[in-house]
């Protein structure tokens, strides 16, 4: 657990890992600490106004990409 809130760089950082990765379509950085994000082409945007936001949906986006990996070893 957290035990600090994340920062705006911190999420710049995992938002580019995921989007390098392929676990996201599209991410732009937006003024105020807010991030729009959309995982595939055909998705809706998502716009996250706060790091903490982001972080939970970089959550997310983690345990799906785990739970997809535990799925293809079975």
């Amino acid at each position: 657990m957290r035990t600090t809130p994340p920062t705006s760089d911190e999420i710049d950082v995992w938002i580019a890992v995921l989007r390098d990765h392929g676990h996201l379509h599209c991410a732009e950085s937006g003024p105020d600490r807010s991030w729009t994000v959309q995982r595939t082409p055909s998705s809706t945007p998502h716009t996250l106004h706060h790091p903490v936001l982001a972080l939970d949906y970089i959550a997310e986006i983690l345990r799906d990409v785990r739970l997809g990996a535990e799925d293809g070893v079975r």
